[in-house]
């Protein structure tokens, strides 16, 4: 069984659906469809995710993926489509390819988050890209306080910070300050959002270690892959971590086509003025 996550403003009647339908028909291979409004759950036998809109629907998929261990292939029906594989007259090509078993998986860590409060733990949620804790409204700056498994860093005073997975690092990490990670590292990534002292700078942290963000001053937010939002209050402990599944996305170009992306979609390395003439 093959599932369908479209976003709910895009067209059920697009020629590039109707045709990976027929796809499917002809393979004698089940399928669902739902908006990822109306869908919380994968049903049991689905053995690959499509998701037709932009980076949002991707993202909404992975978290409904991952902990299935259901691998993601991505269409782009949006503006950027960095994350997705296709666009959207590739779609039935790519589904002959995925049956006839003619791809790789790009394996990629997620970013698991747990609240403590009060002695209770609640878990926040799962995110492809980043958590961001953040200010909450007119309050004034945050205090965070901040330890690597179990180490103490130090205290932030800050607008907040961007806690990311490499995936995540080409996002808001990336407009927060962060540097890039290739997709594949698995290293997580701290980034102070507006940080008071001058020193303060992003840190990256190994996978296998444990970040808590202890808010000593709040009240804030935290939002996950822009998304899933929560309060904080002064005292809350929030918990983050690499998520013990790896979310598994489907790829028919090399892994190379990451740095051509840069170039292409957000412009990495473009010079700002032409190359100048020999002779000038």
């Amino acid at each position: 069984m093959i599932g369908f996550l479209v976003h709910p403003r895009v067209d059920r009647t697009l020629p590039a659906l109707q045709a990976a339908r027929a796809v499917l028909r002809e393979a004698g291979v089940e399928t669902w469809e739902a908006t990822r409004e109306e869908r919380r759950r994968v049903p049991a036998g689905t053995r690959l995710l499509v998701t037709l809109g932009g980076d949002g629907t991707l993202l909404n998929g992975a978290r409904l993926a991952a902990p299935r261990g259901i691998p993601l292939l991505g269409v782009n029906l949006g503006r950027l489509g960095f994350l997705t594989e296709l666009e959207a007259d590739g779609l039935a090509e790519g589904l002959r390819r995925f049956l006839a078993g003619d791809f790789r998986l790009d394996e990629r860590t997620l970013l698991e988050v747990r609240i403590h409060r009060g002695g209770r733990h609640v878990r926040a949620g799962l995110g492809l890209n980043e958590a961001v804790i953040q200010r909450k409204g007119a309050a004034s700056i945050l205090r965070l306080s901040l330890a690597v498994d179990g180490q103490p860093v130090g205290i932030l005073d800050a607008d907040g910070v961007v806690v990311a997975t490499a995936t995540g690092s080409t996002a808001y990490a990336l407009a927060a300050g962060g540097p890039i990670l290739e997709p594949s590292v698995d290293d997580l990534l701290l980034v102070p959002m507006n940080p008071f002292a001058l020193t303060v700078r992003p840190i990256v942290f190994p996978a296998r270690q444990d970040l808590i963000v202890t808010l000593t001053l709040g009240p804030g937010l935290i939002t996950i892959d822009g998304a899933t939002q929560r309060g904080l209050r002064t005292g809350d402990r929030v918990h983050l971590a690499a998520y013990r599944r790896r979310l598994g996305m489907i790829r028919f170009t090399p892994p190379e086509r990451f740095y051509a992306l840069l170039r292409q979609k957000l412009g990495w390395g473009h010079p700002l003025v032409p190359t100048p003439h020999a002779d000038a």
